[in-house]
């Protein structure tokens, strides 16, 4: 009988003992590939929700303004810091509720400092323009800090997510903080002050602010809401100059300089 022998693999065609290995891409590449689609997916999803610190588009058909913002302090404090905030951002309102009170304290009303805030509406935040509206009318009878205060103290009341009709809320507190609501509602209504927020707003445009709330000490722009020892140190900064600042204006001229008579001394002055 002839004995069936076994191929050796002599005379097998080319390719056909690799060709199971060569079927297709290792368990690595998938693996890759997957990560990479993951990724991709997550930094879309990043891309879409995150918030876009924008402002407000300017209304072309306003009458031009100067920006001048709303003054606390005395006119003669040697530093003036320029704040630029949005009544509805939580970073504006957590600065306004932990820091400021000290700031006030221990730096405004001590002669050091003088604070303008300017108005600067994201648009993402959809009713920070009439809480802007609110504040400003508030000026008009002089309680622009007042309402400043109550606006970022119940800012979860009438922000976005809480209502789509915030004008309610902020006339309950304009009421409490004793304004003529005759003359508060009759403002509000007309929207008197619309165009001194869009230059509020430009202002801080023109300066290169992106976001809120943003300071400007000392001809540098500091984002974010500082904590109270943050905020002294550079202002205490500031104040070791201001002696020399002083010093040089008085060589340079002949008359003593004084402040603008137009900001108020008061602690709780309006705007200018």
């Amino acid at each position: 009988m002839a004995k069936h022998r076994v191929d050796g693999g002599r005379g097998r065609r080319p390719g056909v003992v690799n060709s199971a290995k060569r079927g297709g891409p290792g368990r690595g590449f998938w693996l890759a590939l997957g990560l990479v689609v993951v990724l991709g997916i997550g930094l879309l999803g990043y891309l879409a929700s995150r918030p876009k610190l924008t402002a407000t588009t300017i209304d072309p058909n306003l009458p031009p303004m100067k920006a001048e913002g709303y003054v606390l302090g005395s006119p003669t404090a040697p530093v003036e810091v320029i704040e630029f905030a949005d009544f509805e951002c939580p970073s504006c309102g957590q600065f306004a509720t932990l820091a400021e009170p000290d700031v006030r304290t221990k730096l405004v009303n001590t002669g050091k400092l003088r604070i303008r805030f300017m108005d600067y509406p994201l648009s993402m935040h959809h009713n920070t323009w009439d809480a802007s509206l609110a504040a400003a009318c508030a000026n008009d009878q002089g309680k622009f800090w007042e309402l400043h205060d109550a606006i970022f103290t119940n800012q979860d009341r009438w922000n976005t997510e809480a209502t789509s009709r915030p004008r309610s809320v902020l006339a309950d507190l304009a009421k409490g903080v004793g304004l003529d609501m005759t003359k508060y509602d009759a403002c509000m209504k007309a929207e008197t002050h619309r165009a001194k927020i869009q230059a509020n707003q430009q202002e801080g445009e023109r300066r290169g602010v992106n976001s809120t709330p943003t300071f400007l000490i000392g001809g540098k722009l500091v984002p974010g809401a500082l904590a109270y020892d943050s905020f002294k140190k550079l202002i205490d900064d500031e104040l070791a100059k201001a002696p020399a600042a002083a010093d040089t204006n008085a060589k340079g001229s002949s008359t003593p300089t004084t402040a603008p008579a137009t900001d108020s001394g008061k602690p709780k002055a309006g705007a200018r």
